[in-house]
């Protein structure tokens, strides 16, 4: 059975920091490519950042290049999104997925609130 467990999520200030993290279980995660997606209020889901399958190539939306990292850990299955300089506007649940998404793979996700 396939999960995909989001953590690391609360509320912040304005400028301040998080760590993200996703587990995976069910697949052999050092097979796929990876991605983190965000869906705010009212919106639709977006791709956030994405990591090949060994790591070296990374992609990021433009609201984040500059802000955000994505890494990767495949002995531990667990993709990561480290998040600097946090704006109101990335307030968002935030879901990590394959690259491209599988439909089925959707986990919880973890909410993210940026707030003074």
């Amino acid at each position: 059975q396939v999960q995909l467990v989001e953590s690391g999520g609360g509320l912040v200030q304005p400028g301040g920091s998080l760590r993200l993290s996703c587990a995976a279980s069910g697949f052999t995660f050092s097979n796929y490519a990876m991605s983190w997606y965000r869906q705010a209020p009212g919106k639709e889901r977006e791709l956030v950042a994405f990591i090949s399958i060994a790591g070296y190539v990374t992609n990021y939306a433009d609201s984040v290049k500059g802000r955000f990292t994505i890494s990767r850990d495949n002995a531990k299955s667990t993709v990561y999104l480290q998040m600097n300089s946090l704006k109101p506007e990335d307030t968002a649940v935030y879901y990590c997925n394959t690259s491209p998404a599988r439909p089925g793979y959707w986990g919880q996700g973890t909410q993210v609130t940026v707030s003074s």
